[in-house]
């Protein structure tokens, strides 16, 4: 009877890892395949596919932006009227 474990730690190990790219988080436009600071900004880039990814989609986005700020606004009015 094999052992599961080390059928699937030799697997792992005979794969090869996908590329990471790494971006900034306020210049999109900024892909290196390294991770170290921006050349635009001076910020630390991140791995593509963080949770950036998500916010940075919906900074782009100007029905994401309109949407947010009503979002805000309401949040706004509901606190002073409560106060």
């Amino acid at each position: 009877m094999r052992s599961g474990g080390a059928c699937c730690a030799r697997n792992n190990m005979s794969s090869p890892q996908p590329a990471t790219n790494y971006t900034c988080p306020m210049h999109k436009t900024v892909r290196q395949p390294n991770p170290g600071p921006c050349p635009v900004c001076g910020m630390a880039l991140v791995p593509e596919g963080t949770r950036f990814a998500m916010v940075r989609h919906m900074l782009s986005s100007p029905m994401h932006i309109a949407v947010m700020g009503a979002i805000m606004v309401a949040l706004m009015a509901a606190v002073m009227m409560m106060g």
